[in-house]
């Protein structure tokens, strides 16, 4: 059995509609065995498919090329990920440094982004410092009394 490309990766669960599969395809980011592929290309089961969602390659290997969209309770059936370690280390490292996908010049920061960079500026345990102090009178000069 057979599925156009851009059909099984929105059936599939991969991308969410039809149109963002085959932009997808068609800028490139779509490969099978490192060759970048079209949105009408058929696909057979057993395949490998490698998808760049930045920042890493996903790899999914077609268990069933079907053409109609399935609950995701029934992904496992039609596909295994099979997405290499380093890659998912990858992600796992650009979850934890939080600040990587903002590029330069995107404009300002959420209000989640802004909370977290105040914390990474000036961490908690610092805000609880009293910075108001107390002064004796005695402390000052008798020439500022009058």
């Amino acid at each position: 059995m057979e599925a156009r490309l851009d059909k099984w990766l929105w059936a599939a669960r991969i991308f969410k509609t039809r149109t963002i599969a085959a932009d997808a395809c068609k800028n490139g980011r779509v490969t099978i065995g490192g060759v970048k592929q079209k949105a009408s290309k058929m696909i057979k089961e057993g395949e490998v498919i490698e998808v760049k969602k930045p920042p890493i390659t996903y790899s999914f290997k077609v268990l069933k090329a079907i053409q109609n969209r399935v609950g995701a309770k029934l992904v496992p059936e039609v596909m295994e990920n099979v997405t290499t370690k380093e890659q998912l280390e990858l992600l796992e490292m650009n979850r934890i440094s939080g600040f990587v996908g903002r590029a330069r010049g995107t404009g300002r920061p959420t209000k989640k982004e802004r909370r977290d960079l105040d914390d990474f500026i000036q961490p908690t345990f610092f805000a609880d410092f009293d910075d108001d102090f107390d002064f004796d009178e005695d402390d000052f000069d008798d020439d500022y009394s009058n």
